[in-house]
């Protein structure tokens, strides 16, 4: 084997071998070469399975962002294998802890308490697995934690649930199959630990998003090759049609601020790989609030990710990614840059410009906002649709104009050159904040077990208790509840852009209102699949509206609404109508309190897009009907576009995943009751 390491600064790198549990080191070898700043050097007796780390030599020197420490054992920056835990013992980190003079170096040998990297076994029989290739416009993305999906599911072998190989049962991928999803969204599987102050509370981090080896598989989630087994569940999944997107960390890393432990990157070269404040350089820049952030326009930072990148790509074969904090990874000379080097690597990059590319556009740095700013062919978690669709059907004033552009595609937030009403990545919840059911059941958030004294979450959710706080017994809350439920699947499911559904929240999960359930690896956070009431009924209607999402290309546009006459129907693409049935006037959309609004969709489809998506029946129209205020209301129903009657598709006022189709004529009124939606079709 050849073993090779970044570092600019070093003054000379050793490769520790260690036995086969990682617990005593058999011995150090000098690395004897040099390539402009890569250490490497041949080992002739090594192969697959062989334990080892780094110890870099050189100035300990904080004051000039050197943190070079022999007596630390460093992770290979590329492991695809880790063996060994963590412990947060005082050897791990780089100075001595608890000493008048925090900037001295510690002597203790940290090889004891910290994961070693496992040379990989490289062969896996794909078995000619071929990535499923799901277009952005028939795209419906599932969020869950591997962990977490399976840990309570009946169907699943005790042994594998909350593994890999758990996510890969037929029971979980028939479930998925049948609820019509084609792409799951990971929740960070990239190697990470728990931080010190939460093992101290009897905690420990269940997100994951506090990566240690950016190119190694979590080892807790797999029964004994970590590699293997997360290969197998991709493979699996694909054989189902279902792409596998990551939610990956690459904005910082589990060595935290200047207090943190040294495991990697911060003794090897921890000047090149963080961005270090100018003024104090011992200090690190925070723009993502977990004490330091990678410094991606450092050309060797850079590279490391995009290797990690292409890792899971071309040997994980890994469909997409979610990019955690991604504003952090624009950032170039501390501000952001929809041109920066990150972004034209990825760009220009042949494995990697052609998977689907996710973008949290936010951090906490300046302007770290940058939701729509994001560059061509990106997608993004559009936090503006989750907050103004709530908001909607809690019955907020003056949200209509700002809901009626959400459900067009955002156009106001994306309509750029490259860009469609698929870069919008719909969401109403996902892991950071409330459940669906807990958005009408909570008013406040109920953190308690987080052990925070409640401070920690957002204090500003959009949501709504319906009367009650918590669980109640009351049947008119409890059919509320369910009602808002179905209003904002069905909002959702209908909308112009990318769906993406938190697990579980199709039939109900609850996590008893904690809305920041990062610490919570127990019953608050996995899946219960014993559904409450409700439950199997809302599900059946979100498996009927992905069905009819996926058959009818009206629902997914790949270009934007535009309010513009067809020549082929002389109907406009979309038609904003007002209860009475008239196009909505500008006086109309000004009135804070309308609260209620018909939404009417031509099938008509031009050239280009009908000879993309030939495939597809031709379709229907539909009239989409929108009612949160707090009266019934009846909507004066304009002409059918081909045919004599509407048919009524559902009505959220009903339980039922279906209504009874009836014909309604031009000019009948449809009496829409207080906070429900409806859907009618034109049948083509």
């Amino acid at each position: 084997m050849n073993f090779a390491v970044f570092s600019a600064h070093a003054d000379a790198m050793d490769l520790c071998v260690f036995d086969s549990d990682g617990r005593q080191e058999l011995g150090r070898a000098r690395l004897p070469a040099r390539t402009a700043h890569v250490w490497h050097g041949f080992l002739p007796e090594a192969g697959p399975g062989l334990v080892y780390g780094f110890r870099a030599h050189g100035k300990y020197a904080p004051r000039q962002g050197h943190r070079f420490n022999k007596h630390k054992l460093l992770l290979d920056p590329y492991a695809h294998r880790l063996i060994g835990g963590y412990r947060d013992e005082p050897a791990v980190f780089g100075y001595s802890v608890g000493a008048v003079d925090e900037w001295r170096p510690d002597t203790a040998d940290s090889a004891p308490f910290v994961p070693k990297a496992v040379v990989m076994e490289p062969a896996f029989d794909w078995r000619g697995d071929r990535p499923p290739d799901v277009p952005w416009d028939r795209t419906v993305v599932y969020e869950l934690h591997v962990r977490g999906f399976t840990r309570r599911h009946p169907d699943v072998p005790a042994h594998l649930r909350g593994r890999y190989l758990g996510l890969a049962h037929p029971a979980v991928v028939n479930y998925l199959l049948d609820l019509g999803i084609t792409a799951v969204e990971l929740l960070p599987c990239q190697a990470f630990l728990s931080e010190g102050h939460l093992a101290e509370k009897g905690l420990s981090n269940y997100w994951g998003y506090n990566p240690l080896a950016f190119s190694a598989p979590h080892p807790a989630y797999a029964l004994a090759d970590p590699v293997r087994e997360f290969r197998e569940m991709v493979r699996v999944l694909h054989l189902a049609d279902i792409e596998v997107i990551m939610d990956v960390v690459y904005n910082h890393t589990a060595e935290g601020d200047h207090r943190g432990p040294t495991l990697s990157l911060k003794g090897l070269d921890n000047s090149s790989y963080y961005a270090l404040t100018p003024a104090d350089r011992r200090l690190y820049e925070n723009h993502t609030g977990c004490g330091n952030a990678l410094s991606l326009d450092h050309p060797d930072a850079l590279r490391l990710v995009l290797d990690s990148l292409r890792f899971w790509v071309e040997d994980m074969h890994v469909d997409g990614f979610r990019f955690d904090l991604a504003t952090t990874l624009g950032r170039e000379a501390g501000q952001f840059d929809r041109e920066a080097a990150f972004f034209k690597a990825v760009h220009q990059d042949p494995v990697l410009r052609n998977v689907k590319l996710i973008a949290e556009p936010w951090d906490i740095g300046p302007d770290g906002y940058q939701v729509g700013n994001f560059p061509a062919p990106w997608g993004e978690w559009n936090d503006r649709y989750r907050d103004v669709v709530r908001g909607f059907w809690r019955g907020d004033k003056g949200l209509l104009p700002g809901f009626a552009e959400r459900i067009a595609g955002s156009s106001d937030l994306f309509r750029r050159p490259g860009r469609s009403p698929g870069a919008s990545i719909n969401f109403l919840a996902c892991h950071d904040g409330f459940t669906l059911h807990d958005t009408v059941s909570y008013a406040t958030k109920h953190n308690e077990a987080n052990r925070e004294g409640n401070r920690d979450g957002d204090s500003h959710a959009v949501s709504w208790n319906c009367g009650v706080e918590g669980e109640t017994s009351d049947p008119a809350i409890g059919g509320l509840r369910e009602k808002q439920k179905r209003n904002l699947m069905g909002t959702l499911l209908l909308s112009q852009g990318t769906p993406m559904l938190q697990a579980g929240d199709e039939f109900g999960r609850t996590q008893r209102g904690n809305n920041n359930a990062y610490c919570q690896d127990n019953e608050i956070s996995w899946v219960d699949w014993q559904f409450r009431q409700g439950g199997k009924s809302l599900k059946r209607l979100v498996r009927e509206l992905i069905r009819l999402r996926k058959a009818h290309a009206v629902f997914r546009r790949t270009d934007f609404l535009a309010g513009t006459q067809h020549p082929e129907s002389q109907l406009k693409d979309v038609t904003w109508l007002a209860a009475d049935g008239r196009e909505m006037t500008e006086s109309d959309w000004h009135d804070s309190e309308r609260q209620w609004l018909a939404v009417l969709l031509d099938r008509t489809r031009g050239a280009e897009q009908r000879a993309r998506l030939e495939d597809a029946p031709a379709g229907d129209s539909f009239l989409v009907l929108f009612n949160a205020s707090g009266r019934d209301l009846e909507f004066t129903l304009p002409s059918p576009i081909t045919r004599q009657v509407w048919e009524v598709v559902f009505d959220t006022s009903q339980e039922a995943a279906a209504v009874p189709a009836a014909g309604y004529r031009k000019g009948h009124a449809y009496l829409l009751h207080r906070r429900s939606m409806a859907l009618l079709a034109d049948r083509g």
